[in-house]
């Protein structure tokens, strides 16, 4: 099965409630139904000021900082967060304050709601197993994917999602001279495994 390859630049961005940034959907599943409410939701944000983030009760939430100097959250206690670091999980009805920490940011953003949810940074050049339902490989910078029968050349900001991976073993490699990180791995795995057509 061929995965489905969505690029970042063609997805219209959406500007926030509270006008601190706008976001691009890259991907829901189910598709958008005001009757049926997606139980994953991928994004790229674009921070351009401090502000709350939306509230999203009985979301678990993965945020990565993809550009910029970076952002503190108010989780409690302030968590800061900048490119490179590991993926930041937390619950969606948190709503943390943002603050930036020099600048405007752009982000990555899964959620999963009635599921299992995964955001792993990349390691060069060592295999990854797609161990959950559906995964997916968000790149920051331009590389070659593959899963050992299919190999595919992704530019930067692209998402490739992949229904069925079955386990395979997946590996990603950036074009030389990159700096961590160059993309992340996503994954979903719903309540019910029979659920949507994911197997």
């Amino acid at each position: 099965m061929t995965p489905q390859i969505i690029r970042a630049q063609d997805c219209a961005p959406q500007p926030w409630r509270n006008g601190g940034g706008q976001t691009r959907e890259l991907f829901t599943w189910p598709p958008a139904d005001p009757a049926d409410p997606w139980q994953l939701r991928i994004s790229r944000a674009d921070i351009d000021s401090d502000g709350p983030f939306s509230a999203f009760p009985g979301v678990q939430r993965w945020f990565a900082v993809l550009e910029g100097a970076g952002v503190a959250l108010q989780l409690g206690s302030e968590q800061r967060l900048q490119a490179g670091d590991a993926p930041l999980c937390f619950d969606g009805a948190a709503a943390p304050g943002c603050r930036l920490l020099d600048g405007p940011t752009q982000d990555l953003n899964l959620m999963a709601r009635g599921g299992k949810g995964l955001m792993q940074a990349v390691q060069p050049g060592q295999p990854w197993t797609a161990s959950l339902a559906a995964c997916g490989l968000y790149t920051v910078h331009a590389g070659e994917w593959t899963d050992g029968t299919q190999t595919l050349q992704l530019d930067a900001h692209t998402l490739l999602w992949h229904p069925q991976p079955r386990g395979a073993r997946w590996q990603f490699v950036a074009e030389p001279g990159v700096q961590a990180p160059c993309a992340y791995w996503l994954g979903f795995s719903p309540q019910s495994a029979t659920v949507g057509g994911f197997l």
